[in-house]
């Protein structure tokens, strides 16, 4: 049954929709700055510092664990931006989806209230139809 509030339900659940795809996207970058994160730690890790040799090599290990430090806080900021970004998103979609709720609940009620003017209107008529055929047998 249509109502008036057919369309803005239409409308709330597209836009539902959408901010549950925004969600989606969010914790998918907040995956992959997770990952970035693990994958900048084990390379930190992985270098080894030269026991011996010329002080190029010192320098260039040195450069080496700095670009490293680097991308771990890059790495963090963007972790912690992707968190912020997954947050936001979500409380966005907890509001979507209580404005699609009410509107849904508003259908409802509407749909009641037409369903009980037709009971009305139904038990009316089959009361006419009542009396009718009373008075039909009333002449006969």
């Amino acid at each position: 049954m249509k109502t008036r509030f057919s369309s803005l339900v239409k409308l709330k659940k597209n836009t539902m929709d959408k901010s549950e795809q925004v969600v989606q996207r969010a914790n998918a970058d907040l995956n992959s700055a997770a990952i970035a994160l693990e994958i900048s730690y084990q390379s930190i890790k992985d270098i080894t510092p030269p026991q011996n040799g010329s002080m190029k090599d010192f320098i260039a290990n040195r450069t080496l664990l700095s670009s490293g430090r680097g991308l771990i806080e890059h790495n963090k900021e963007w972790t912690k931006f992707a968190k912020n970004q997954v947050e936001s998103a979500k409380e966005k979609l907890k509001l979507d989806m209580i404005e699609h709720e009410k509107f849904k609940y508003l259908e409802l009620q509407e749909i009641q209230k037409e369903i009980k003017k037709l009971k009305v209107k139904e038990a009316k008529d089959l009361d006419e139809v009542a009396l009718m055929i009373y008075a039909q047998k009333g002449k006969n």
